[in-house]
């Protein structure tokens, strides 16, 4: 683990709209996550768990405040350089798979490479291991998303997070399309990826079992924090359950 931690916040305030009709989604909000933790982000919708999500991904800039990811400062990156910070050092896992529906599963994993420089004859080979990683078969690397189960296409979108090799994961609602069953083995990947690779990951999260999996927990309302929770003791679903290999 690192010393520097991977995402500190600094009073941050985020308003949209004029000064007249002022809309506040985060408030002063503080916040420093450890490199290698699993957070969990919980709170109702509207409580800005989205717009802190959007932040520390360098997507929206705060009214007030500073956001630092991996010790760099976002209000200080040009445009360019929030952009090659998100495709090197952040991956995403969306709620709604995000993926691209003319390619097939190995080619969307293999999108990102083109970006640092990689040929696509050695970009697909690398998406081919990580899909593999992710427990995503040989037959269904040639499928495109519609083609795939729910729980086919998140390993999909997750190893699309991975292919960089990132260190900082952000998932926005992982398991909110998936059947319970299907959401566990998924939260199970999230959980090797932070206990195996030393992967930092925040996930907000509507679903209190999911937020379980956390070493901490936050919960917003109206723009604050509420409550922020260590987890006692570890979870039993934190035990050794290896990646695939």
């Amino acid at each position: 683990m690192t010393d520097t931690p991977a995402v500190v916040l600094e009073r941050v305030s985020k308003s949209y709209g004029d000064a007249g009709h002022a809309v506040t989604a985060l408030s002063d909000v503080s916040l420093q996550v450890p490199a290698s933790q699993f957070l969990s982000i919980m709170g109702p919708s509207g409580s800005g768990k989205s717009t802190l999500l959007n932040l520390i991904a360098g997507l929206d800039t705060p009214t007030h405040g500073r956001v630092i990811v991996g010790g760099q400062e976002l209000t200080h990156l040009s445009d360019d350089a929030r952009s090659d910070l998100r495709l090197r050092h952040i991956g995403f896992v969306f709620q709604s798979f995000n993926l691209f529906p003319t390619f097939t599963a190995q080619e969307n994993v293999a999108w990102p490479l083109g970006f640092v420089g990689l040929r696509w004859r050695a970009a697909k080979v690398r998406a081919a291991e990580v899909l593999e990683q992710m427990g995503v078969d040989t037959a269904a690397r040639s499928r495109l998303p519609a083609e795939l189960s729910g729980g086919e296409q998140q390993r999909v979108a997750i190893a699309r997070a991975l292919v960089t090799e990132p260190r900082l994961v952000l998932a926005d609602e992982p398991t909110g399309n998936l059947d319970s069953q299907t959401g566990r083995a998924i939260l199970d990947v999230l959980l090797q990826l932070n206990t195996q690779r030393g992967l930092t990951v925040i996930m907000v999260t509507h679903n209190a079992f999911a937020a379980t999996y956390g070493q901490r927990t936050l919960e917003l309302r109206d723009g604050r924090i509420v409550r922020d929770v260590h987890a006692d003791s570890e979870p039993s679903h934190r035990g050794p359950v290896p990646l695939h290999r």
